[in-house]
């Protein structure tokens, strides 16, 4: 898989392993070993956001997913540059899956309360029925 569909499917994997980082119990005792929000370290792994450009600086030479070309005259300089910008592009495209997902999920539960709301409001209908007929 190249181009622009590794990209997304790299983002996609940042997206998902940021917030687990930076959120998720199971992660609770690396932010707590550094010093969680109160250190400036341990808030770097704290927030989703600043994860996921940890976790795409990691992913980026390991899948190869080079999606920015640097201008190769700048010697030694353009690899690292290379690889920072296509880091910086997959968690930027990562935060963008991560603002559709929660709208996706908002949207969710928006159906589900409704349809509890629905739910609620037969039965109430349906006691009111059977207290009438008593």
């Amino acid at each position: 898989m190249h181009g622009v569909g590794q990209l997304l499917a790299v983002s996609l994997i940042v997206m998902g392993l940021s917030p687990t980082i930076a959120r998720e119990r199971i992660c609770e005792p690396l932010r707590a070993r550094l010093g969680g929000k109160e250190t400036w370290l341990g808030y770097l792994i704290s927030c989703p956001y600043c994860v996921s450009h940890w976790v795409a600086l990691v992913l980026v030479p390991v899948t190869g997913t080079y999606a920015v070309q640097v201008v190769p005259g700048l010697g030694p300089l353009a690899g690292v540059l290379r690889w920072l910008l296509s880091s910086i592009l997959v968690a930027v495209v990562a935060a963008f899956f991560r603002v559709l997902f929660y709208f996706v999920d908002e949207s969710q539960g928006l159906v589900k309360r409704q349809q509890r709301s629905v739910e609620e409001e037969t039965e109430i209908r349906k006691v009111e029925r059977e207290t009438l007929s008593r």
